[in-house]
């Protein structure tokens, strides 16, 4: 079934091109306006495959009237009908972005068939061709951003083993502002961040890629705990301008010779500490997201003794966030603790692939949320250097 809006004013010829139409054997549903203000409502009210399009309408004419049809409707067929005299006119008309054009006194249905379906034809590859170039520039973009949040650990002597993974909240969408990184510092210890900026899209990902290389960039020149958050808030306050955006993360600092970690937490929840036992959440101190009171530094340090081999499980709020199953709950800590006590044993990235794909079953794409995790597994501790 063929959509076709017929734009013209002179209502003889409007119905000798509906009997045209009915000769074709096409199946049509024919709309007719007489002026292009009047088709503008029916373009924007319900999709259109194809415009028959008049170049002399009472408020607009020639060239003009093809643009301003196609800037409502890029994605519609546009077919010009034309008068003997405009021998020129339908070249104009196609070059302008019309399909096709048929002069007026010399259309007969088998032709009008042929130029209707050849335009919509046309029209659809079109369309198809823009949407696949979108799709080629947002993986590109994807790819960008990937990047930036998603850096290779820097892991000189580290015998920890390091997985992370990073989806966006929506299928196609850009990456968000979550961000992890670790890299192992001069003074021996493994440094860990697993971030989270406020909001979604291009503007949230760019901060959350500028607050990663600033970490990077901080640990490896010797910056620790509240010095290291208080330069991420400032950089932070002057890269998000005139937008409110704040971060929440969770900085780590895992020392295998001493069995501890130290933890800051600004705004985020506390990681997960997996041992042959079983798994739970860790008791940390909590401090202020940053960016929320600029200057006011509150971002207190606990230190966690560790088992000789264990794992810890960092992660943005896309993993807890969703629901949890068929109820109206949210899948929570408790809920993913639970989760975790009932998968198999696997390794690590098959065990973090694997929790990842269970609480999105759980959730059932009703609530999206961008997800980053960052699990660190080690065994024996290594003899002090």
């Amino acid at each position: 079934m063929y959509r076709i809006l017929l734009i013209k004013d002179d209502q003889g010829d409007a119905l000798l091109v509906e009997e045209l139409l009915h000769d074709t054997g096409l199946r049509f549903e024919l709309t007719t306006r007489t002026t292009l203000a009047e088709a503008r409502i029916e373009l924007f009210a319900a999709p259109i495959d194809c415009v028959l399009l008049d170049l002399h309408l009472p408020d607009v004419s020639g060239i003009d009237a093809v643009a301003a049809v196609r800037g409502m409707a890029p994605h519609t067929a546009v077919i010009v009908l034309t008068g003997l005299s405009e021998a020129q006119a339908g070249t104009n008309a196609m070059a302008a972005g019309a399909q096709d054009y048929l002069v007026k006194g010399k259309v007969e249905a088998d032709l009008l068939h042929r130029t209707v379906r050849y335009a919509v034809y046309r029209s659809q590859t079109e369309r198809a061709s823009a949407e696949a170039q979108a799709a080629r520039l947002r993986a590109e973009e994807n790819a960008r951003l990937e990047r930036g949040l998603l850096p290779q650990p820097i892991l000189d002597t580290s015998t920890v083993k390091v997985t992370s993974r990073y989806l966006p909240g929506a299928a196609m969408a850009l990456l968000g502002g979550d961000f992890l990184d670790v890299v192992e510092g001069d003074d021996g210890l493994l440094h860990a961040v697993v971030g989270d900026v406020s909001g979604h899209g291009p503007d949230a990902a760019a901060l959350g890629v500028c607050l990663r290389i600033a970490w990077r960039s901080l640990v490896l020149g010797g910056h620790r705990g509240d010095d290291l958050l208080h330069l991420m808030e400032r950089i932070l306050i002057a890269e998000r301008g005139s937008q409110l955006l704040f971060a929440t993360c969770t900085l780590l600092a895992l020392d295998q010779d001493a069995a501890t970690a130290t933890l800051h937490l600004a705004g985020h929840h506390e990681p997960l500490l997996s041992t042959a036992e079983g798994a739970r959440e860790l008791t940390a101190a909590h401090g202020i997201a940053l960016g929320i009171v600029p200057g006011l530094r509150s971002w207190p340090s606990t230190v966690i003794p560790l088992p000789t081999a264990g794992a810890l499980t960092l992660y943005t709020g896309g993993l807890t966030e969703g629901h949890n199953g068929a109820t109206s709950e949210r899948l929570g800590v408790e809920g993913l603790l639970t989760l975790i006590g009932t998968l198999p044993p696997a390794d690590p990235a098959a065990h973090v692939d694997l929790l990842i794909k269970e609480t999105h079953q759980l959730n059932a794409g009703r609530h999206s949320d961008d997800l980053a995790v960052l699990r660190l597994d080690w065994g024996s501790r290594p003899p002090r250097r």
